[in-house]
């Protein structure tokens, strides 16, 4: 079975302040929307051909991958309203709210 959620690519390198500063909003964007998206996290210093091949050239970029296709890319550090404005499209609906018991 595969996971037909999208998958959010972070390339990112050691060296790079940027990306250092982002990986705290990159980790509560996955805890948040773990229903509805994967991430991936890809050190371009140790995996240069997926950088490549995904055409990366600034880091930190994010790329959003649907049904095997980059459908959405961010460059450059940026905002949880940026990258939510860029992933809004591309996310199934979340689950409806369960109801609040009622009170006894």
């Amino acid at each position: 079975m595969t996971d037909a959620r999208p998958l959010l690519v972070f390339f990112t390198s050691e060296r790079s302040g940027p990306a250092r500063r982002m990986e705290s909003l990159l980790a509560h964007l996955a805890r948040k929307e773990r229903d509805r998206l994967r991430t991936k996290r890809v050190d371009v210093d140790a995996r240069p051909e997926l950088a490549a091949k995904f055409k990366v050239e600034v880091v930190p970029t994010l790329v959003l991958v649907k049904n095997k296709r980059a459908v959405g890319r961010v460059e450059g550090r940026a905002s949880a309203p940026r990258i939510e404005e860029m992933l809004a499209e591309h996310l199934p609906e979340p689950p409806p709210l369960a109801p609040a018991p009622a009170a006894a």
